[in-house]
């Protein structure tokens, strides 16, 4: 069996991109976190904690690209041009990643599979360092990291207590860094129901929305 490469596959409006991966990376990490609130009673000893929400899955990894190839090199593959190319190639197609996606007003939904791992999400956070060059200035070496958020499927959402049901209307407050795609996926298991969101609260522009500003979530 030869060596499995990992993939990203970035799927948007227009339709999918593969990216298979140079080399696969060394290790991954897998984030699960909580939010609690901290409730202070006179006369006790310290604060009573209760639970909130949980956070969507985070995966964090760092990807190695490079493109270069030797002049006098002996392992250039069959059929290739047996010259350098661009890198940056590769980083702009995994950066389109990050960015809003046409009419669907979010990022697009990108999976990254590797072996066992088939993690889907959005990617909150990408950085690229270039670490050598061509004679002509070229890129053809770069150090990526990546951070996902997993999204949550319908399935995992009915798992939620009785008062976190889609069919009850709720409230919630716009944080730092959520979008409303963000609440549509963790209360009704769509990214795409930030549109039902938008509609109930008058809400032209998803992006058009601020820290602190509270929103009104229809029943289902």
């Amino acid at each position: 069996m030869g060596l499995t490469k990992a993939k990203l596959e970035i799927e948007k409006e227009v339709g999918k991109t593969v990216i298979e991966v140079l080399f696969n990376p060394s290790e991954y990490q897998l984030t699960d976190s909580a939010n609690y609130s901290e409730k202070k009673v006179p006369g006790m000893d310290g604060p009573i904690i209760q639970y909130v929400s949980g956070n969507a899955t985070e995966l964090s990894l760092n990807l190695f690209l490079d493109t270069y190839v030797a002049k006098s090199s002996s392992m250039i593959p069959l059929g290739s041009s047996g010259s350098s190319s661009d890198v940056s190639y590769i980083t702009k197609q995994i950066a389109d990643a990050t960015s809003i996606d046409g009419s669907l007003h979010r990022p697009p939904k990108v999976t990254f599979k590797w072996g066992s791992l088939n993690f889907q999400g959005v990617v909150t956070r990408f950085n690229h360092t270039y670490t050598m060059f061509t004679e002509s200035g070229m890129p053809v070496r770069a150090k990526v990291s990546l951070t996902f958020k997993a999204l949550i499927s319908p399935k995992d959402t009915s798992r939620k207590s009785p008062f976190e049901s889609p069919d009850r209307t709720k409230y919630r407050t716009i944080r730092q860094g959520v979008g409303l795609w963000d609440i549509a996926n963790m209360e009704y298991g769509d990214p795409d129901m930030w549109k039902v969101i938008a509609r109930e609260n008058g809400i032209l522009n998803p992006l058009d929305v601020r820290p602190g500003q509270v929103v009104k979530l229809p029943a289902l």
